[in-house]
């Protein structure tokens, strides 16, 4: 009886062994539910398995992203205390990453944390160096840190957002390679901005060009003001969506040009036939919840897809609670109740940088000028959709 029980076990293993090792169609199916980091792992089981791999990770087109707020119980920001475990869980293989951080606790930290050698583990991220040791090699970073943060919550497309206008908070977000789109990170200063660099960022000459994210660091120096508007005159001529802010430093890209506290601007140049952009302006005459949900309802007329579409608000430092009458995350909330289920995320700025303007098919709902680029005490929100 135990012959015949080994036996069968013997030939059920090998029957799976044989389907496993055989059936592409089998095997590529159930890797579709691994995540992308022990995906790549697994891959050099055999070469099936690897051209497996190679056909899921290229079907895995679906934005991720990590958020977290503290206090961490680390000597390192909530953010990236929690992404070496977080970026494990991720199903798809990240080429450009946008990270947002609040200056504060940035600001208290030598690069991310202040341990001592002896308490360092292999996870630990002091460093920028180490940060990208969590993403693949060739994988863009933009990192910004600025005065507050907008975030949703990990887990979910349908959380409910949140500002923190004071606070350790930040996120990360995760583009992977989409077809008819293409994500360019740039990075410009002083001495590194000139008509051929920005044409090389795709920023003009660009027919494809649909949405601009740009952030602003050290504008206020002098010469900033005049570098902003090298930035903003070629792109106010064209038909892309630009929104972004004015904030407090960047720690990636690594400067190379310019000396610590010199000013320039970050962003990415979104391109392709397939991205989609809206945003509106919350102005200083929108003071109420009411007219809040009233303007953030305007970007329906877009009919931009959820799949696939992340919420960006830029606000003035100036909003927020106190601009609300000591009310709590009323613009978050008025985003939420508009739109359930795309995440939204930001930042509370020195500055905003946006326009009222919806890009589809080629339609503009609204023109705009240089100098409307530019705003003080507003809320720059926008839908960002990426196929």
């Amino acid at each position: 009886m135990c012959e015949n029980q080994d036996f069968n076990l013997a030939l059920v293993d090998s029957k799976a062994e044989y389907v496993l090792s055989n059936v592409a169609e089998v095997v590529e199916r159930m890797l579709m539910f691994v995540p992308t980091k022990s995906l790549l792992r697994i891959s050099s089981v055999c070469r099936l398995w690897r051209n497996c791999a190679r056909r899921v990770l290229r079907t895995q087109q679906q934005l991720a992203f990590v958020s977290a707020s503290g206090p961490s119980n680390r000597e390192v920001h909530a953010l990236y205390s929690s992404l070496p475990e977080e970026v494990e869980k991720v199903f798809l293989l990240p080429k450009t990453v946008l990270a947002m951080v609040d200056f504060e606790s940035f600001n208290g930290h030598t690069y991310w944390c202040r341990q001592s050698k002896a308490k360092k583990s292999r996870h630990s991220l002091d460093t920028v160096d180490e940060l990208k040791l969590l993403f693949p090699k060739g994988c863009s970073i933009v990192g910004i840190a600025t005065p507050g943060i907008v975030l949703t919550p990990s887990g979910s497309c349908s959380g409910c957002p949140q500002e923190y206008q004071e606070g350790e908070a930040g996120f990360a977000i995760m583009f992977p390679n989409i077809e008819g789109v293409h994500i360019k990170p740039f990075h410009f200063c002083k001495k590194s901005i000139s008509p051929t660099a920005l044409k090389e960022a795709g920023l003009v000459d660009n027919p494809e060009l649909r949405v601009v994210l740009l952030f602003v660091y050290e504008a206020y120096k002098s010469g900033g003001a005049r570098f902003l508007r090298q930035i903003l005159e070629p792109l106010a001529e064209s038909k892309a969506l630009i929104a972004g802010g004015i904030v407090e430093s960047v720690f990636s890209p690594t400067r190379h040009c310019c000396s610590q506290g010199a000013y320039g601007v970050v962003g990415l140049a979104l391109s392709g036939s397939k991205v989609q952009g809206a945003s509106v302006l919350l102005g200083q005459d929108i003071s109420n919840p009411k007219a809040a949900e009233a303007t953030i309802r305007r970007l329906k007329a877009a009919k931009i897809p959820e799949r696939n579409t992340l919420g960006f608000m830029f606000a003035c430092v100036g909003r927020g609670q106190n601009f609300y009458n000591n009310v709590l995350n009323v613009e978050a909330d008025a985003f939420h109740k508009v739109f359930p289920n795309t995440p939204l995320f930001g930042l509370f700025g020195n500055g905003e940088i946006g326009c009222d303007r919806i890009i589809k098919d080629d339609y503009t709902l609204r023109g705009t000028v240089t100098d409307s680029l530019q705003h003080e005490y507003t809320t720059v929100m926008t839908l960002v959709h990426l196929g």
